[in-house]
């Protein structure tokens, strides 16, 4: 088989677990975060900076590369992976976050969403047929159904809909999947904030035998515990011998619930998008480096941290930068932000392998 996934190693205490999921383009050690490169570019960092911070997979997003460049231009330049210049595994989500967030602008039917794009003002029509289409052309490893996204305001009726939608719409995805030996099509388990709902979804999709399943609709607005709640209750019921991901989500507690629970992947937007408003996660904790605090502080942003920012530059250095608005200043906070997580989980996984993982850090679970 072109995608696999192999379990390394159980917790004895959890139901946290290290294992290699295999693609076409390499091997990705989970739990691993993944780097979101929504346009085909992680904001403000190259490939090879990538490279540096050991990111093994990195995310594009079906919605916004269809409008810009289109994924015609994408598929003359031999691919995703050729055109951004990167050449490890790579992710496309299937634009159903982005489609449905944009409230005033589209129409749900059952056949698919009509939309008009923000950039130019055409109507779109994106169908699961045309999100798999799109993501045939475009060539990432991984593929994401197209599904139905309900906001944390949605009432138990409307994620009912939503629910049954995900359902047809993923078989249609599978209908019409070209190329399902060189990209691996994951299911997104719907259902809220009702756990009935969750397993109703989590058993649909997973009596269609995919290649992987994903946890979507979490952290749209609902309060924390009810997606540690949510988290806890529906990764169980997903295939131990298959990867599973939870969308959107990249804080070390979140996280390590989680893991926990049995949850491979992550990603999130929060590395990049802290470090381009002048902030760093430093053990998890933020801190901002436009305060006048840091002005001469000589230290690094990190004293435990071994990437490139941590080594080489000085708080009082990264608030000179911020403050004075330099681009440098953001990239280098990004890039510091993006291997926090990546060697967080990376933590995880060593832990894992040694049996060590609640007592190092079974605390993120109170």
């Amino acid at each position: 088989m072109t995608f696999t996934y192999s379990l390394i190693a159980n917790c004895s205490h959890s139901k946290a677990r290290a294992g290699v999921f295999s693609t076409p383009h390499g091997e990705v050690e989970t739990p691993k975060f993944m780097p979101v490169g929504t346009i085909g570019t992680v904001k403000g960092i190259t490939p090879s900076q990538l490279h540096s911070v050991n990111a093994q997979m990195i995310l594009g997003n079906t919605y916004h590369l269809h409008i810009q460049p289109g994924e015609d231009i994408v598929a003359k330049a031999g691919g995703l992976h050729r055109f951004v210049g990167w050449d490890k595994p790579m992710l496309t989500d299937s634009g159903g976050f982005q489609v449905f967030s944009l409230a005033d602008l589209r129409q749900i039917t059952d056949d698919g969403v009509k939309f008009r794009s923000p950039k130019d003002g055409r109507i779109i029509n994106m169908t699961p047929e045309n999100s798999i289409r799109i993501q045939n052309a475009l060539g990432a490893d991984v593929i994401m159904a197209f599904d139905e996204c309900p906001p944390a305001t949605a009432t138990r009726d409307e994620v009912e809909i939503a629910v049954e939608r995900t359902y047809k719409w993923l078989q249609r995805c599978m209908n019409a999947h070209a190329k399902p030996d060189k990209q691996a099509l994951f299911g997104i388990v719907q259902g809220g904030i009702y756990p009935d709902l969750r397993t109703q979804c989590a058993l649909d999709l997973i009596s269609l035998d995919l290649p992987g399943y994903a946890i979507g609709g979490v952290s749209v607005g609902e309060k924390p515990e009810l997606i540690h709640e949510t988290v806890r209750q529906t990764t169980p019921l997903l295939p131990v011998n298959k990867p599973r991901y939870l969308m959107g989500v990249g804080t070390y507690k979140e996280m390590v619930i989680a893991i926990a629970s049995g949850i491979d992947l992550f990603d999130c937007v929060i590395p990049t998008r802290l470090g381009r408003h002048g902030a760093a996660l430093v053990q998890g904790e933020r801190i901002n480096l436009r305060n006048a605090q840091y002005k001469e502080d000589f230290t690094p942003l990190d004293s435990q941290c071994s990437c490139y920012t941590c080594t080489n530059f000085s708080r009082a250095y990264l608030n000179h930068l911020i403050r004075s608005k330099e681009m440098l200043g953001y990239i280098l906070l990004s890039l510091h932000n993006l291997h926090e997580l990546i060697e967080f989980t990376n933590k995880i996984r060593r832990a894992i392998i040694n049996d060590t993982f609640m007592a190092e850090f079974g605390h993120w679970l109170n």
